[in-house]
């Protein structure tokens, strides 16, 4: 006898042969996160579609928090560069967004897994794409979504918040300092980060020092000029996972950081931070202007968009014109924040 049917309807989301979009974006957390709106737009307009993003493996719970993919794909490069691979398997992609950069190296890959549709900016090198002309001057959420726009996918650069997680805060209403940073072109100096610290732990305020993996000696270095407790850093030895970090950061009284993921982070939480910029121009990397988030930069005479250079080895001129008075008087200036919604338990991404 043939076994029973079940008379469940079946969820079209979950059929075998769902069709799939494959976003390429194989850089860091920060990365991802101004990406947010760009991949919010491909899930509205495909909402049958199964979103894959290629991308490190470490940003898996990152991707699920966005709400918005489906599936990660393990995807890097060394020092931010292009996979020359990716190991896609099955049915070629029914759409490839290309979200990683611009011109044949990011461009190859993704032809050649044969997508029925590939979107991506326009290069002479590539002139089989069609794609629109690619601005250097132009904020990084709002280069993506120009690009979709032109293909007929309307995306808001705006819309780049994601819910809180549902997991408490290990220090809630705490200020968060992060002095690290992938280069240290954007790594302001660790004793005004301490002097920063030392004058809110003064003032009765928690604080508390997060470290990327790695970082530890420059977070306790932080932490022990600043008079904090060793229990005051978080990470250091490996990255804090996500959901403690978004948790810590959805929590937080506000953030102070360098220009790097965990600015995008608080961004993307709506909390309050003091964002620190310098060999880059805010107009291309910064928070949302508004009054919760407060921008410190000073490019002097020239006001170029890349000033200097991003993946220098010392601290830039620009973000060494900041002192800690300056960030002081930033933080004072910082609305209380608004809370948010915890989000819906999101699926794995696998």
């Amino acid at each position: 006898m043939a076994p029973a049917r079940s008379s469940r309807p079946r969820d079209p989301l979950r059929l075998p042969d769902r069709p799939r979009i494959l976003v390429l974006r194989a850089l860091g957390l920060g990365d991802l996160l101004t990406a947010v709106p760009a991949l919010r737009a491909l899930r509205t307009a495909h909402p049958r579609h199964e979103l894959v993003l290629a991308a490190p493996s470490r940003l898996g719970a990152a991707a699920a928090a966005t709400g918005v993919v489906d599936r990660l794909l393990p995807a890097s490069a060394p020092a931010r560069g292009v996979p020359r691979v990716i190991d896609w398997t099955g049915p070629p992609p029914a759409v490839a967004v290309d979200l990683h950069g611009n011109g044949p190296a990011s461009h190859l890959p993704l032809q050649a897994l044969r997508p029925a549709r590939l979107l991506a900016y326009a290069h002479p090198a590539t002139p089989r794409i069609a794609g629109p002309v690619w601005r250097e001057d132009e904020h990084e959420r709002s280069r993506w979504c120009r690009l979709l726009t032109w293909y007929g996918i309307p995306a808001d650069p705006g819309d780049l918040r994601i819910g809180a997680p549902a997991e408490p805060s290990p220090a809630p209403g705490a200020v968060v300092v992060h002095p690290g940073a992938d280069a240290g072109a954007r790594r302001w100096p660790p004793e005004r980060f301490a002097a920063v610290a030392h004058a809110l732990h003064r003032a009765g305020r928690r604080v508390v020092v997060t470290a990327g993996d790695g970082e530890g000696p420059l977070a306790r270095q932080v932490a022990a000029q600043a008079g904090l407790p060793p229990s005051a850093v978080l990470g250091g030895t490996a990255d804090v996972p996500f959901g403690e970090l978004a948790a810590l950061v959805a929590g937080a009284r506000a953030v102070i950081v360098g220009d790097t993921g965990l600015a995008h982070l608080a961004s993307a939480l709506g909390t309050p931070s003091v964002v620190l910029f310098g060999p880059v121009a805010p107009r291309l990397w910064g928070p949302p202007e508004v009054p919760r988030h407060q921008v410190l930069w000073h490019p002097g005479h020239l006001d170029r968009a890349r000033p200097g250079d991003a993946h220098g080895d010392q601290p830039d001129r620009r973000l060494l014109r900041i002192t800690a008075a300056e960030v002081l008087t930033a933080v004072a200036r910082l609305p209380e924040p608004v809370r948010v919604p915890e989000r819906p338990v999101a699926a794995p991404v696998l």
